[in-house]
């Protein structure tokens, strides 16, 4: 029988999983590892090992042993890194940074290392920390992860005849091609989405823009309501389901407005 490794790596809490009347199975997107699950054996009990430290998005220090990658850690000790008060102080704030740790969830497979994303979600929930949970902050982290996950739509040239954009032209999204069409190729159908050149250029610049200038960004009403329809649309087609956290945060949201 091999004897188990011992590593020690920061991960931020992505959900738990009740298992025995003192367990839990935790998962955690880790610096070192990718998404990475393990059990907190006592952990219901404890208060010494395992003392408010897997709360969602929480940013920990986990030290864990296991006997191959594919095989589920155990949860030696976990010590807080950053808890993230001030967005959990704030309603709006904490379903946000929830709905990033969802997306983030759904998007990382186990035991793949990314770590251009354990940053975005390094990066972003420090910004929720310090500015509004603004529409701007919610697409751009939807573009970033798009991106680095591997999916990010087309939205610099028509898929079709491969023509940059231009102000003024009209565009329809095809979230099942994965990018835009100019009018002149697109034949719009019911489903096909219109999106402004405008939209298009917001949600390119986002994407790429330095991180300090992300919260001095406003959406007008219609760049917020294209650019949410086409990521949200996309990402419910990439996923093959809606994410939940979405509709509570927007739900909230509109409650507040």
């Amino acid at each position: 029988m091999s004897a188990r490794e011992s590593h020690k790596t920061a991960g931020f809490v992505l959900r738990l999983l009740h298992y025995g009347e003192s367990d839990l199975i935790v998962t955690f997107y880790s610096s070192d590892f990718g998404k990475l699950k393990g059990i907190a054996k006592g952990a219901k009990r404890s208060k010494k090992r395992f003392a408010n430290v897997f709360e969602p998005f929480s940013l920990t220090n986990i030290i864990f042993t296991r006997k191959s990658r594919d095989m589920l850690a155990f949860i030696e000790s976990c010590e807080i890194i950053e808890h993230y008060d001030i967005v959990r102080r704030d309603l709006e704030k904490t379903l946000t940074a929830s709905y990033f740790i969802e997306l983030a969830d759904h998007f990382c497979p186990e035991g793949k290392k990314n770590e251009k994303i354990f940053d975005l979600l390094q990066t972003f929930l420090a910004l929720l920390g310090t500015g509004k949970a603004s529409d701007a902050l919610v697409r751009f982290f939807e573009m970033r992860l798009l991106k680095f996950a591997g999916f990010e739509p087309a939205l610099d040239h028509c898929i079709s005849c491969k023509a940059p954009i231009a102000n003024g032209s009209s565009y329809y999204f095809h979230a099942r091609e994965g990018g835009i069409k100019c009018a002149s190729c697109a034949k719009p159908e019911r489903y096909d989405q219109p999106i402004s050149a405008g939209t298009v250029r917001t949600l390119l610049m986002g994407k790429d823009m330095d991180i300090d200038k992300i919260k001095l960004i406003a959406l007008t009403d219609s760049l917020a309501l294209e650019s949410r329809n086409l990521l949200v649309g996309f990402i419910s087609h990439v996923l093959n389901r809606e994410v939940k956290s979405l509709k509570v945060m927007e739900q909230v949201r509109k409650f507040c407005t």
